[in-house]
């Protein structure tokens, strides 16, 4: 079992994937990261819980577009 330390807000969250998928987790926690970095930067520390919350509603959101836009692609 691979594990990956990853730092969001400020906080040092540890997590485990399996062996091999080490990069691709620090990749998508850095992403994560990033996207909270943008939310504080625009609405300032409202809560760890919030933010992480709207992190992953626009992260939902960039997903929903790209299955829609391969949807139309595949018709």
């Amino acid at each position: 079992m691979g594990q990956v330390t990853a730092k969001i807000n400020g906080r040092t969250y540890r997590f485990q994937c399996p062996e091999g998928q080490e990069d691709r987790l620090k990749l998508v926690a850095s992403y994560l990261s990033e996207k909270v970095d943008e939310l504080i930067a625009q609405f300032g520390q409202v809560g760890e819980d919030r933010l992480l919350a709207m992190a992953a509603i626009l992260i939902a959101d960039e997903l929903f577009d790209a299955r829609e836009a391969v949807e139309k692609t595949g018709q």
